[in-house]
């Protein structure tokens, strides 16, 4: 077992054992491996280790690597910042979009999504915390982009996606990730067929799988430190 590997071994470990330690199936929760500005060969050992999705930031990083790896059976997600341009190039390459934040992305994700394919699976991003540096819509806002966003044809939003302050604390991580898990259920008390918290990253993983999260989205204990 090479290095990539074991680490990948160790995430798999870990998200049984914080699982169990919750009371939860971590057959519920699903792995998504952050291969941002990685090299196709790195994600090539971690699908042959059995890691089958990844996630991507950078749309011109993500291009190559998939057209790099087209024979692989993989599920591509895209979880970086949206830009109207490019939403073409992400409906038409990805399976999982986590960072919607507007009817307009979202749109245009439908429209551009082509027949052939399976409608693309979104997650609404939420800024729960307020900071300027992140995207997100406000939690009074989820309601009316739900209601809007169910007649687009091409698309289907499945949950949530959000990420606590990086230097917050467990206590905070729980407190935002169990804000998240409450405003889905309030979505789906109103009738929206929700079943996604994509929620937790490599520093704050226990907190989010304990919270609820059905998707990580783990790169560094996967991949090491970037450079």
């Amino acid at each position: 077992m090479n290095e990539l590997s074991s680490r990948l071994s160790q995430v798999q470990t870990q998200i049984r054992d914080f699982a169990l330690s919750c009371d939860r199936d971590p057959d519920d929760i699903t792995l998504v491996a952050v291969s941002k500005t990685r090299p196709a060969s790195d994600i090539q050992q971690a699908f042959e280790a059995g890691q089958k999705i990844f996630a991507e930031n950078y749309l011109q990083d993500a291009l190559p690597k998939i057209l790099a790896l087209k024979d692989f059976s993989i599920e591509w997600h895209f979880i970086g910042r949206i830009q109207s341009n490019k939403t073409r190039h992400i409906a038409e390459n990805f399976s999982w979009v986590h960072t919607v934040a507007s009817y307009k992305h979202g749109r245009r994700l439908s429209d551009q999504r082509p027949a052939k394919l399976l409608p693309l699976k979104l997650c609404i991003q939420l800024n729960l915390t307020g900071e300027q540096s992140k995207a997100g819509i406000h939690q009074q806002d989820l309601l009316p982009l739900l209601e809007k966003l169910s007649d687009l044809p091409h698309i289907e939003v499945k949950g949530l996606m959000t990420m606590p302050p990086a230097a917050a604390s467990v206590e905070q991580q729980h407190q935002v990730f169990g804000q998240l898990r409450t405003v889905m259920l309030n979505a789906i008390d109103n009738g929206h067929k929700l079943d996604t918290l994509s929620m937790g990253m490599s520093g704050d993983m226990q907190a989010a799988i304990c919270e609820g999260a059905t998707m990580v989205r783990i790169g560094t204990a996967i991949f090491g430190k970037r450079t």
